[in-house]
């Protein structure tokens, strides 16, 4: 097996990339890395010294990738599947990359920021960054309200990286801020990036370890009920 992730299944950033490989069907090895053990936290800082997950290993080209939106691309260029998650065309791949970028900044990060406050210690707490990212987050709301069509994707009809980055950025977000109910587009493309069979399947791995999540009583049913045969 050539290509080794280095992820967890609980991490918000590693289900980008788990989405666009599962998309592709591309075969990989899984590494799950437990930060809490010693050992494996030593192994994985020999690996990537930032200490940041997901990281992908490519042994055949003796690669070692970080950085979800440079992971999903390396796989684009080195090991493309049946369906491009970038387009052929710049001025749309420029389009593609933009939105990729957009939930990444605006709607992963304030919503990271809501989380790690809620784990801060009294003394510690940052409530006008707090406040900060959660009028972010309603800008982003409102922006991704506008530019959701009534079908299809965040870019139009073909499901991109900006997709995979949509997908774990607004199922966490919604959870801490939920999605206004006057936003009707961002409410169905919502609803269509949870039923996308890449998405379902990340967030089943994820649910054994939704007890771990600061905010795991706020998830909704939906995603905690077990839909097996």
């Amino acid at each position: 097996m050539s290509l080794h992730l280095y992820s967890h299944p609980l991490a918000s950033f590693c289900h980008k990339v788990l989405i666009a490989l599962y998309e592709q069907g591309t075969p990989f090895q899984a590494h799950l890395v437990d930060l809490g053990n010693p050992d494996a936290k030593a192994d994985f800082l020999d690996l990537w010294p930032v200490g940041k997950m997901p990281v992908l290993r490519d042994q055949a080209r003796g690669r070692t990738v970080p950085e979800t939106t440079v992971i999903v691309e390396y796989l684009h260029q080195h090991y493309p599947g049946p369906r491009a998650l970038l387009p052929a065309d710049q001025d749309a791949c420029l389009q593609v990359r933009l939105w990729d970028r957009f939930f990444d900044l605006y709607v992963h990060t304030p919503m990271q920021k809501i989380v790690a406050d809620h784990l801060r210690a009294p003394g510690e707490k940052d409530p006008r960054g707090v406040a900060d990212a959660r009028a972010t987050l309603a800008t982003a709301y409102a922006m991704i309200e506008r530019q959701a069509g009534e079908r299809g994707w965040i870019c139009g009809e073909d499901f991109t990286l900006a997709d995979c980055a949509a997908a774990p950025a607004l199922f966490y977000a919604a959870i801490v801020a939920p999605l206004p109910p006057e936003h009707s587009r961002l409410t169905a493309y919502y609803d269509r990036l949870m039923d996308r069979p890449s998405v379902h399947r990340t967030q089943v791995e994820a649910r054994p370890y939704f007890h771990m999540y600061p905010f795991r009583h706020l998830i909704p049913a939906r995603f905690l009920q077990d839909d097996s045969p």
